[in-house]
């Protein structure tokens, strides 16, 4: 039982959990196999939608199905949106988070027992809407674990991220082993079994929690439920409707997910700046936030492609046999968390010890788009290869400039977003950094579409210059987004 201060945080002598409070164990703990389930379940997901039916697959075009996986990506991302409100204005962080479980739970039960296009599509909106609650909420209750001025803060969340991604590294191999032996149905059934032991295990520590996890920051007046119940039926029924007339379809997702990432970022950012309830410091730290939003946005377009352009390439270029051996395709999206996995106690202990000289937020996103377009350029010396010419290794080398990449924005991301939060806005700020994903997502599956394996060059290297242009002209403007800042590094 974690010992908690009146306001709900943390003693800053309880270093029980690797140097961090103990009750950051519960919320590693269900990320962890909440990941699990989300990689596993993603690490097949893309070449059972491309695959042909001899194969076990369903045989979409490797366009549109791309588009699918970025729009479905997108979407989980999207989804925290609504879990955040949920959380700010009726439930609490903590009690969004334990049912976002369970309906994560019921979608990859739905992908395991469901057959054909209707079991992917009521699994992937199911998973979409539980992961979509469960992130950005628990990555909220994790910041209240620290005070404001604790500088165990960002190593916190190093370590929290080690938890997403030793689930991340194990989901892909072993829904792979089972997908190539078994088929593709007993790899998403390995993913519902993995989310099943996160929500029990969340069920056991979840009492442990400190009681600001629980808090409602911005209560939704009573007089006000009958209109939000109305919204939700519209906006299911319009949804439904535009299906059924082909508005919404297989092919128009990733921009459809586009569409409505820029408008819901939009909205969010105008309510939250134009809201009576913030200080002036509050509305000119939200401000400062957006060019970090933007320099996320890049970095996410080229990162996501991990699940998109990347499987494709391993699936058809990349020499998976190096020893006689054919490993599964999703075995490659176990690198980049293995790599996390070794380098997230470095750069917590890194910026642990640098305290408070370590660089500041806008410097460490700065980095990250520049190593991650650089990333992209590695891929040119492979360029025009045939089938299975790239070696493993090189595969290898990237995706370790990409980890290198990642560790510089995403825990330093969730970090900012909690430090630069309005106080009635904690989660849905934590939400906006996950807009900035999910528009990144989409937009990495809408990318696709571009990918020529017969002419590679243009695509890697527009890309690859793009996202370091971004990441440079963040670095020339920091002295004014610290500014913007007010105090906060």
């Amino acid at each position: 039982m974690s010992t908690a201060q009146p306001t709900g945080r943390t003693r800053d002598d309880d270093t029980r959990f690797f140097g961090q409070p103990w009750s950051l164990v519960h919320i590693f703990g269900v990320e962890m196999w909440e990941r699990f389930s989300f990689y596993g379940m993603q690490g097949i997901l893309l070449i059972y939608l491309y695959y042909s039916a001899t194969q076990g697959g369903l045989g979409i075009p490797e366009a549109v199905a791309g588009g699918i996986v970025g729009a479905y990506g997108g979407s989980v991302y999207l989804a925290t949106i609504l879990g955040a409100w949920l959380a700010d204005r009726l439930f609490g962080s903590e009690r969004v988070l334990f049912v976002s479980a369970i309906v994560i739970v019921a979608g990859h039960i739905a992908l395991a027992l469901i057959p054909g296009v209707l079991g992917v599509g009521v699994g992937l909106v199911l998973v979409a809407l539980g992961s979509g609650g469960l992130k950005a909420n628990a990555t909220s209750v994790v910041g209240t674990l620290y005070a404001p001025d604790d500088t165990r803060r960002d190593a916190g969340f190093s370590l929290f991220y080690l938890g997403i991604n030793l689930g991340g590294f194990l989901g892909p191999i072993l829904t792979g082993i089972l997908q190539s032996t078994l088929g593709f149905h007993w790899g998403f059934g390995l993913a519902a079994v993995g989310m099943t032991l996160g929500l029990v295990q969340y069920s056991f520590g979840r009492r442990s929690l400190p009681a600001a996890a629980r808090v409602v920051p911005n209560p939704l007046p009573s007089s006000r439920y009958r209109l939000v119940v109305v919204i939700a039926v519209t906006a299911v029924v319009l949804i439904a409707v535009l299906v059924l007339l082909g508005v919404i379809r297989a092919d128009n997702l990733a921009p459809i997910v586009i569409g409505v990432t820029v408008v819901a970022a939009i909205a969010y950012f105008t309510v939250i700046l134009r809201s009576p309830r913030i200080d002036a410091t509050e509305r000119s730290r939200v401000w400062g936030f957006l060019p970090l939003f933007i320099t996320s946005v890049a970095f996410w377009s080229l990162y996501q492609q991990q699940f998109t352009v990347l499987t494709i390439y391993s699936d058809k270029r990349l020499d998976r046999s190096p020893f006689g051996w054919e490993m599964p395709v999703s075995w490659v999206q176990s690198i980049n968390p293995v790599f996390i996995i070794i380098l997230s106690g470095v750069f917590a202990a890194l910026w642990t010890r640098l305290g408070k000289r370590q660089p500041s937020t806008p410097v460490k996103f700065g980095l990250a788009a520049i190593i991650m377009g650089s990333a992209f350029l590695l891929f040119l010396p492979f360029a025009g290869g045939g089938e299975n010419t790239t070696p493993v290794l090189a595969i290898v080398g990237i995706l370790f400039v990409f980890t290198v990449a990642e560790l510089l924005l995403s825990p330093v991301g969730l970090s900012a977003s909690t430090k630069l939060a309005p106080a009635v806005f904690q989660t849905q700020m934590v939400a906006l950094f996950f807009l900035s994903v999910a528009l990144g997502t989409a937009i990495s599956g809408q990318l696709v579409a571009f990918y020529d394996p017969e002419n590679e060059v243009p695509y890697f290297s527009i890309l690859g210059v793009i996202a370091i242009v971004v990441g440079v002209g963040l670095l020339l403007a920091v002295k004014p987004v610290l500014k913007l800042m007010k105090g906060v590094r």
